[in-house]
């Protein structure tokens, strides 16, 4: 059954979370992927860099709008409420820069997105569009509602269980399976459904393996090693499933003209996690009023900078935040203090910190001054987390693979330049309309 109803040109994208360009290019060397390495023998498969830091609630709204932080507005999985050192969670409704799909609805091109990281609460747009994760509540994550119920029937699911599958690997494994079958049920009906010229899925289950497995890799003897192998399998089978699909409709000369793939930032293996929170506690930067601190509430008014996670640094400006002490004249000195401290941090002899960067030197917009003011980036291996309540700057929990910048993927018929930043995707696929 063909479930394209035209022939006007269309365009399909695939997201894989978390997937690395090294390990895509060595799953199709040694033949893991026989799908995946047949379409990209007809382009150019290519690595990238990511905004930072390298996270999937930064990277997609970079991707989504093709514009940097100080554009789009987001700059973490967290931020602080104005005026207060309150947690707040941004959502969709803060991407502050036109989305992809916004900017096709004014070329009069209607879009399905389904399983987009970053967009709950969901927003009516031409088309449908599918929240994924952080997507608490199917109800708020679907537009048109009408589908809600189609997708309840079909046992749809936006993710696993991450709270249960972080230490039950049995039960990740199954959740995993079970999740991507209900992706690719959802493509089909949605196929048939709507009718439609840009096509959007995400996979985020490749994430979800990688924290939890990635020690599973390489490791022929580990419990999951071929489990992880097979699930990698089943998503080259969804590669091949839906590009033939495409392939069938895509109103275009060759297929492969209309069709993308790529990931959000790369992954590697944990060595050490490091708790900034505790480094600033130890020099001297931060203080609590109480000794086991919830919340940054509770920071005292003599702290000179915190942490927002994974590595965002906050001078505690006097012009800022409501009990900051840091005087103007005195953030620069500041600034170039902490960056020397960082860069010299060892682990066992080894550097940890592979760069501090200013907010300036990375961002551009009119939202950069609510940002971080330094962005701090772990060698591969050092994975850089706040965390209050730790005890030590250097310590180990169950996650065994953490986020890269530099080893997101970008697959495509005619490639682009060397330097490739998740940015430049936007207008890359606008342009192929």
């Amino acid at each position: 059954m063909l479930f394209f109803k035209s022939k006007k040109k269309k365009t399909c994208v695939l997201g894989l979370d978390g997937v690395p360009f090294t390990l895509l290019q060595r799953f199709v060397a040694d033949g893991t992927m026989p799908n995946a390495a047949r379409i990209f023998s007809q382009g150019r498969l290519q690595q990238m860099k990511v905004t930072l830091p390298e996270i999937s609630a930064v990277s997609w709204p970079s991707f989504m709008t093709g514009a940097n932080p100080g554009t789009h507005g987001i700059f973490g999985f967290t931020d602080l409420k104005p005026g207060s050192y309150a947690v707040r969670y941004p959502n969709y409704r803060d991407v502050k820069a036109m989305v992809l799909w916004d900017k096709l609805e004014n070329k009069r091109k209607r879009s399905i997105v389904l399983n987009q990281p970053g967009t709950y609460p969901a927003q009516p747009m031409n088309g449908v569009l599918v929240s994924g994760f952080v997507a608490i509540d199917l109800r708020k994550a679907v537009t048109p509602l009408k589908y809600k119920s189609d997708l309840e029937k079909m046992g749809y699911r936006i993710d696993i269980n991450t709270a249960a599958c972080r230490d039950d690997h049995a039960l990740c494994i199954k959740e995993l399976n079970e999740t991507l079958a209900a992706r690719k049920k959802a493509v089909e009906f949605f196929l048939q459904a709507e009718e439609w010229d840009y096509l959007q899925v995400v996979i985020t289950g490749t994430d979800r393996l990688h924290h939890y497995l990635w020690d599973a890799l390489d490791n022929t003897e580990h419990p999951y090693h071929a489990a992880f192998l097979d699930f990698y399998r089943q998503v080259d089978a969804f590669i091949g499933w839906l590009y033939q699909k495409f392939q069938g409709e895509s109103g275009r000369d060759d297929a492969a003209d209309g069709f993308f793939m790529l990931s959000d930032h790369g992954f590697t293996g944990i060595r050490q996690e490091v708790y900034l929170t505790r480094w600033l506690h130890n020099e001297g930067y931060l203080k609590f009023d109480v000794e086991q601190p919830e919340s940054l509430e509770q920071m005292s008014a003599e702290s000179r900078a915190f942490v927002m996670d994974p590595g965002r640094i906050m001078i505690h400006r006097s012009d800022r935040f409501p009990n900051g002490c840091v005087a103007a004249q005195d953030v620069e000195p500041l600034k170039q203090e902490m960056t020397a401290k960082l860069l010299a941090l060892e682990c066992s002899g080894e550097k940890v910190i592979q760069a501090v960067h200013r907010a300036e030197d990375i961002y551009s917009g009119p939202y950069v001054s609510e940002g971080p003011d330094l962005v701090v980036v772990g060698h591969d291996g050092y994975d850089l987390k706040a965390g209050l309540r730790c005890p030590e700057v250097f310590t180990r929990t169950s996650l065994t693979g953490m986020h890269t910048w530099d080893d997101a993927f970008f697959w495509s018929r005619a490639g682009t330049s060397d330097n490739l930043c998740i940015t430049d995707l936007s207008s890359i696929i606008l342009n192929s309309f």
